[in-house]
């Protein structure tokens, strides 16, 4: 493994320094994480702790990778700074695992189990009045509401006021 320095910038605001790397392995596979955070440790002459790699990735059909990643003034700044799944990856933190739900069961005396017998679920009745029974009376047309009184319609114009029709064609 043969690692070069592209880029070197450093970020006092964050307390860290920024690397582009390029790391060429002809006679290996593409090289894990950990080993790259040696590599950089060793090039760098900084303890293995303080560096995180932000990503790496092998071009296609080379024996070549590229990345980038970052040495932290310490660890607590690099802890501070990073994202939760980049310290993972990186092994400087420990993933969460969520408490198993069979756990909180276990931490609860069990309760004996209840002889019951299963009852059996209950089949609707059957109606026996005729569906118009069951409907609720609509009111007519006009009408909101049952007792609403009936309202008159507007009266008709006379009839010699009327538009006249067109006339039929004839055949």
């Amino acid at each position: 493994m043969d690692l070069k320095i592209v880029e070197e910038r450093k970020n006092p605001l964050l307390k860290r320094t920024e690397y582009r790397f390029e790391m060429s392995h002809p006679t290996a596979a593409t090289p894990k994480r950990d080993e790259v955070r040696q590599a950089l440790a060793a090039a760098l002459k900084l303890p293995k702790d303080r560096i995180v790699i932000e990503r790496m990735h092998a071009k296609f059909g080379t024996p070549m990778s590229r990345g980038e990643a970052a040495a932290y003034a310490s660890k607590d700044a690099a802890l501070a700074t990073e994202r939760e799944h980049i310290l993972i990856r990186n092994g400087l933190k420990e993933k969460a695992v969520p408490a198993a739900p069979g756990a909180a069961e276990e931490a609860k005396p069990a309760e004996p189990p209840k002889a019951e017998a299963p009852a059996e679920p209950e089949k609707p009745a059957k109606a026996e009045a005729p569906p118009e029974a069951h409907k609720p009376e609509k009111p007519a047309k006009g009408e909101d509401a049952v007792d609403a009184p009936k309202t008159p319609k507007p009266p008709k114009a006379p009839k010699g006021e009327k538009a006249a029709k067109p006339a039929a064609k004839e055949a």
